[in-house]
């Protein structure tokens, strides 16, 4: 006799195997800024065409630090990080799933 589909479990095994996709995640927040570079004859010196600033901002050994990113790499760095979300959400998901579980075992187990 098959078992009856339970949607939490079917849920939580898609979640799981979805982390594998996530093994280059980055910690930290991405932000983008805008600045003018101080040169006098540079085109951003009117403070309209202003240079584009890549950052991320991380917890390094408990302490905040901003580490300039590259240009050509932020779109990957902003991915990176999205993935880092990402995972998050499914690890918040799987333990909404693991609690809700659990707690029916508990209350279905007889005293």
């Amino acid at each position: 006799m098959k078992k009856p589909r339970e949607p939490d479990l079917e849920l939580r095994g898609k979640l799981v195997r979805s982390l594998g996709s996530l093994r280059e995640m980055l910690p930290g927040s991405f932000v983008e800024r805008k600045r003018a570079c101080g040169r006098s004859n540079c085109r951003c010196a009117d403070g309209n065409n202003l240079h584009s600033q890549y950052q991320i901002s991380v917890l390094i050994d408990g302490k905040p630090k901003a580490l300039n990113i590259p240009a050509q790499l932020a779109e990957m760095v902003r991915e990176k990080i999205e993935m880092r979300r990402r995972f998050d959400a499914a690890a918040a998901s799987i333990c909404r799933v693991n609690l809700k579980r659990f707690l029916k075992e508990k209350e279905d187990r007889p005293a």
